[in-house]
């Protein structure tokens, strides 16, 4: 998946934090609830803005930045 179609980032928007696009829901709070039990149902229902494909997208945008992070070994 291509999560540049759905996650942006906007200085403007939630202090630059990855939102979904067009929203100011961030990719945080997606994790967040998902990590208290919350469903990809549940989401859509408190988050009308919010579809499968893009909850799908913050998780893809997740991943990839845990993927590519850079770890410093500090003696």
């Amino acid at each position: 998946m291509d999560y540049k179609e759905y996650i942006e980032s906007n200085a403007d928007v939630m202090l630059g934090k990855p939102v979904v696009r067009g929203t100011r829901i961030t990719v945080g709070l997606i994790l967040q609830r998902l990590s208290e039990g919350a469903s990809v149902q549940d989401l859509i229902e408190t988050y009308p803005n919010l579809t499968e494909a893009s909850i799908m997208a913050a998780l893809a945008y997740a991943s990839d930045a845990i993927s590519n992070e850079t770890v410093i070994a500090v003696a």
